[in-house]
Formats: structure tokens, sequence, C-alpha cells
């Protein structure tokens, strides 16, 4: 049976979320949270899948996105408020828990979730990003960078090092991805390449060399593997309307991030099913070498991992694999919340 996938929005006081949703309302709940500068189509080749196998999918702008409010400080994109965002909207589908699918900065989101609200979560994965019981803040990961791809006198901050850009240079950032919104979508959005891994990131430069030099985006062809016209003149009209500000606030939350971790149940640690989604080529959230997924393995008690042979934008680019993994995962791991 197929499913149209349906736009809604949810509004409180303090929030207003815009979302997409796809499946039987009375259906298990799945909510899949987007990542940076991405919006809920960024997760639309999952919606009609995940429906059609008996699921209610839901997929949201997250905060400073899309349909969704945004905000002028950034304290007000901190993952405490984000979390409460996605409790509203969990509350407002007139759900007890979901599971929560994240990825790039929706998984933090969906991590602290788990972290926070157990009983509000029946199961949790993540594509790219692991789960850093102490907050995936820039001390964190830092900590936990490949000095063999990075060297330290070199690299002090790892691929990190674009992250301590938006902190020294904010507005020069923001405003160097708004000069011309298509480019940027056009060159974020590509497949990944093997020949990149063990090869320092772009990000790890950032500082020192621009994104590209001069900190111009060039003007290149679309990579039709991983968005189609459709797909580029949406996040291109969505990031014009409502700036790289919101986006780029997340970044700027580190103590906050940090602090609000430290308060999560059970120390931290997960007892419910989790999936993690290596990228085998992305070369940024590197996963499969290096340290940064080993914090997880001790802090999650029924974790599944997978290994997938794509880059960054992994629910974009491989979508049939990623589908398959999560279905696989969902069917041993959760056969009761799915019947």
């Amino acid at each position: 049976m197929t499913f149209p996938v349906t736009e809604h929005t949810v509004k409180t006081p303090r929030h207003t979320t815009g979302y997409l949703a796809c499946g039987r309302p009375d259906a298990p709940l799945l909510i899949f949270c987007h990542g940076w500068p991405e919006l809920s189509l960024s997760w639309r080749h999952q919606l009609p899948v995940f429906a059609a196998l008996g699921f209610r999918s839901v997929a949201p702008d997250m905060r400073g996105y899309g349909r969704s409010s945004t905000y002028t400080r950034h304290e007000d994109f901190a993952q405490e408020r984000i979390v409460e965002d996605m409790l509203e909207l969990l509350a407002s589908l007139g759900r007890e828990r979901a599971v929560w699918i994240g990825h790039d900065w929706g998984s933090p989101v969906v991590w602290n979730i788990a972290a926070h609200h157990p009983e509000k979560t029946a199961g949790v994965a993540s594509l790219c990003v692991p789960y850093l019981s102490q907050g995936f803040t820039l001390d964190n990961i830092v900590a936990l960078v490949d000095r063999t791809v990075y060297p330290e006198p070199e690299f002090p901050f790892g691929q990190w090092d674009y992250m301590v850009y938006y902190r020294e240079n904010f507005d020069k950032a923001r405003q160097g991805f708004e000069v011309d919104v298509r480019n940027v979508v056009k060159t974020l959005f590509r497949k990944g390449d093997p020949r990149s891994v063990g090869r320092p990131s772009r990000t790890a430069s950032v500082r020192r060399n621009g994104w590209f030099g001069s900190g111009a985006f060039p003007d290149i062809p679309r990579d039709p593997d991983v968005i189609t016209e459709q797909d580029l003149e949406a996040y291109t009209a969505a990031l014009t309307r409502n700036g790289f500000f919101g986006p780029d606030s997340w970044y700027m939350n580190h103590a906050a991030n940090g602090a609000y971790a430290k308060r999560a149940v059970n120390d931290g640690r997960l007892a419910m099913p989790a999936l993690f989604l290596h990228g085998a080529y992305d070369v940024t959230c590197e996963t499969v070498h290096s340290r940064l997924a080993e914090p997880m393995r001790e802090d999650c008690s029924n974790l599944t991992e997978v290994v997938i042979r794509s880059g960054h934008w992994m629910a974009q680019e491989k979508p049939a694999e990623v589908n398959a993994a999560l279905t696989k995962w969902l069917a041993a791991k959760l056969p009761d919340y799915w019947a």
C-alpha cells in the first residue's frame, strides 16, 4: 500500500515545528531528525518505505530550519531546547514514545532524548554520529581524533577545526554560506569518495584556508546521486529564507550541551535497542578507523553496528542500504513495537 507524504504543523506557546508525515496515524511511530544544513525533506527516501512497512513515519524541520521557528540568540539552539521541541512534537501526536532516528546534528538530539527520556524511547538509531554520554562537545570529540591522520602540531583540532572557526568567526562563517546558497548546497551534498579514506578532511583546515581557499563555494555541477534538481531548489529556497544563523548556532553551545549531558539518567548509559550506521567514506565523522565510536560501545548495552558504504549524506546517497539496515534492526530488536 502506498501512502502520501503530508505536511503538518504543531504550535505551542514556546515553539512551532513543521513536519512531514506518512503512514497510518495509529501505526507505530518513527521520528526522523535531520542535521546541518538539511530539512525534513532529507528523509524523503525513508518516510514512504517505512509507512508501507506499517509505521507512522514523521520527519520534522528542526529548530532554525524550514517551516519551524528560528531565533536570534545562539543559546536558543542548545540541545536541551531542541529536545523539548521533539517532546512537544511527540505529545502532539498523542504518543508516549517513539523510535528516534537521527543524522548529523539530529543524532545528538535523538541520543539526548534516549539518555534523558528513556521512557519516551522505544529504540534509538543514528547515522554517522555516535553516542557520547558526556555530550557531543568540541572537547570530547577532539580527544578522540585519529592523530595518525591529523598530527597535533598541524591539526590541533583534527577534522573539527571548522567548529572552532564558528566560535572564532561566527558572522564571517554565516555570511560565507549566505553569499550563494545554491552553490553551497551543490558543493555540500555529494556522494562519498573511497579515495578520501585515511586523508585529512577539508574541515580540518577551515580556520587557515577557508572552505575553498578564498572561502567562496564553487559553482560545480549538482551530484545527481544525492539530490535531484527539485531537491536542490527546495534546500536552496529554505536556507535562503531562514539564513544560516540558526543552523550554525547549533555549533555554539558546547558548554551548555556538555552540562546538559551530565544530567542524563543512569549516568547516560542506554539500555534500549540502539543502532549505529557507520559511513565508510565519511571523512569528517570518521568512525570506522578512529576511536570516535568507542565510548558508545561502553555506554550502550544493546548496540547494533552496521557499516554503510557511503559518505556523510547516507540516507540520500544510499537509501536502500540505510532502509534495509533499519528494517533488519527493527525486526530483530523491536518486534513487539513493530507488531
